[in-house]
């Protein structure tokens, strides 16, 4: 009888967060699988989690995933977390899941922590509609993808190094315009969160003037649409009406 692999979500900051259902899943868990296991150990100490714990980052999931799926299949219990939120969010557990997938091996992954989703809720731009891009390349693509989501009509989101967060804000500028209105917003959930709000330009101004620390989401506006384009959502009700009217 094969076994069964837990996404389990962990605190990005506050570590209040972690849920009650997750700390359960951890503790009765075979195996834990930590993006870096220094970090996952401080986390496992505070809740008193005692799981034996294994490496699983992105420059060994390749080779680790074969004996992985084999355990599973053997029956084990395999909970898989990152360094903090939901693993395969810009985060190794993506080739795991797709296998276990394939492999007919059941899944399950716990709501909980991830950060984007606030920082999407505090920036105040549109959330009805919007893409998640993570971190963009840092070299080669990166031009060619600025270029094509300078179309893109829908709220973007973005992760980046607080190193480059202000070269990353210029290039939106230059691909966007000046006056894209976006936010940043940085250590969601800890003690010295914050989010500033304003145009392209403004954010490249006050993060010239103030270094940036911390883990930080980018969230920028998505184009207007043309003014003489107007979308009747009803449209599809109205034609199908005409087609197939409703008899009484």
């Amino acid at each position: 009888m094969s076994g069964k692999l837990y996404i389990v979500p962990t605190p990005v900051g506050n570590l209040d967060d972690m849920t009650p259902r997750a700390i359960e899943t951890l503790r009765q868990a075979d195996c834990i699988l930590a993006e870096d296991t220094r970090t996952s150990g401080v986390l496992m100490k505070h809740f008193g989690i005692e799981t034996r714990m294994q490496s699983h980052h992105k420059f060994n999931e390749h080779d680790t995933l074969p004996p992985l799926i084999s355990r599973l299949q053997g029956g084990e219990t395999i909970a898989l977390v990152s360094d903090a939120g939901t693993p395969a969010i810009s985060d190794p557990g993506f080739l795991l899941v797709r296998e276990c997938r394939k492999q007919g091996i059941e899944v399950e992954t716990l709501p909980g922590p991830t950060a984007f989703v606030p920082a999407l809720v505090n920036s105040g731009l549109p959330c009805d509609r919007f893409c998640f891009e993570g971190f963009l390349p840092q070299k080669k693509g990166r031009a060619t993808k600025l270029a094509e989501l300078a179309n893109e009509q829908r709220t973007m989101i973005f992760y980046e190094s607080p190193m480059r967060l202000l070269k990353t804000l210029m290039q939106f500028a230059e691909a966007f315009g000046a006056d894209r209105q976006a936010s940043v917003s940085r250590e969601i959930s800890k003690l010295h969160n914050t989010t500033h709000n304003g145009t392209l330009a403004n954010l490249v101004e006050y993060f010239t003037a103030n270094e940036p620390r911390g883990e930080i989401v980018i969230v920028v506006a998505g184009k207007e649409p043309p003014e003489n384009i107007k979308v009747d959502k009803y449209a599809q009700f109205k034609n199908r009406n005409k087609t197939n009217p409703v008899e009484l």
